[in-house]
């Protein structure tokens, strides 16, 4: 099987701890944490061979995240080490109705400052079958937009299929470009798309009517997405699949979850889970994209399992704590399949 091959910045992530909030926080929970890199160890962990591509300096931090890759299968071969640091993430997890909250250290870091002429595209995805990068990356500095640029053409002359998580991220966008200027060019040529409302709405100026993420109290009508859809796809006329995630906000606990996916003639919906007692939601975003990859890489004809894929790994990703979805394929089509009771298996 050909590879599926993910670019972006891999960090540290330093959480707080029993929901304590970081300013009392005497030490922090370590771990690593990156959009590109969450897709790549799920997709491993599905028997999907992956190499992750990323840049990260020569210092013992470095070292314990690509052996942590590695444990994960996750193929390390092409990740340039130049560069003085690795950008941190801090996260205070929240409860009720006080939110999540995640506070960036990256600028300056080893990705952000990489050369755009480092990477030999053509040789990366020489064995590839799938490249997926997101909308961090270009964010992050005109280098990393660049070489996303030099990734997605080379991908695209190849034949190799390109997905996108457009992943809006206001407070990255410092370098002088707005998100609107940078990300079309990118997107258009991308093969399957990724969002969220929040995602569309301000990069592209597309959202569906009356319609506010702030105000959900759970209940979101996803029918009322085709619009964003059929928009999107107009847009973008390379694409052939575009996938919204719908996250009902109820409280920090407790949300529902789903998606719709959409091929150019149909919106699929998915099944719609409650989550409660939510034990780590930063990454449920990337569990979907991996889901889906999966699913479309695995049911070529089935685009409706592909999704419920989708989205059960992403419901299951809510119960584990870090950025990685540590779920098996398994588990994922016993949760659709209805077994959802959490009866101890012996």
């Amino acid at each position: 099987m050909k590879k599926v091959i993910t670019f972006g910045e891999i960090m540290l992530r330093l959480g707080a701890p029993d929901y304590l909030r970081l300013t009392q926080c005497n030490h922090l929970d370590v771990s690593f944490a990156g959009a590109e890199a969450n897709v790549a160890v799920s997709l491993s962990n599905y028997g999907i061979p992956t190499d992750y591509i990323t840049c990260l300096p020569n210092n013992p931090i470095a070292d314990k995240c690509i052996k942590e890759l590695l444990s994960y299968k996750v193929g390390t071969e092409q990740i340039i080490r130049s560069g003085k640091r690795i950008g941190i993430l801090y996260l205070e997890t929240g409860s009720n109705a006080r939110p999540s909250r995640v506070f960036y250290d990256r600028e300056n870091s080893a990705f952000a400052t990489m050369n755009p002429q480092t990477l030999d595209w053509q040789e990366i995805l020489k064995d590839a079958q799938w490249l997926h990068w997101t909308g961090i990356t270009p964010a992050l500095s005109e280098n990393t937009a660049e070489i996303c640029r030099q990734a997605i053409k080379t991908a695209n002359a190849m034949g190799i299929i390109v997905s996108c998580d457009i992943n809006y991220r206001g407070n990255l966008w410092n370098y002088g470009k707005k998100a609107s200027e940078v990300m079309p060019e990118l997107v258009a040529g991308c093969d399957i798309i990724l969002g969220n409302e929040e995602d569309c709405e301000k990069v592209f100026g597309i959202k569906p009517q009356d319609f506010d993420a702030h105000q959900t109290n759970g209940q979101i009508e996803q029918s009322s997405f085709i619009s964003v859809c059929k928009q999107m796809m107009e847009k973008f006329p390379r694409c052939k699949k575009i996938a919204i995630t719908l996250r009902g906000a109820i409280n920090a606990n407790h949300n529902t979850w789903g998606g719709v996916l959409y091929d150019g003639e149909r919106l699929l919906q998915s099944h719609r889970y409650d989550i409660t007692d939510i034990v780590d939601r930063v990454g449920g975003g990337d569990s979907f994209m991996s889901g889906l990859i999966y699913g479309l890489i695995t049911y070529p004809d089935d685009n409706q399992k592909a999704l419920e894929f989708a989205v059960s790994a992403s419901c299951l990703k809510h119960t584990i704590k870090g950025d990685y979805n540590q779920v098996s394929i398994q588990e994922v089509e016993n949760l659709i399949s209805g077994l959802s009771s959490g009866r101890v298996q012996r």
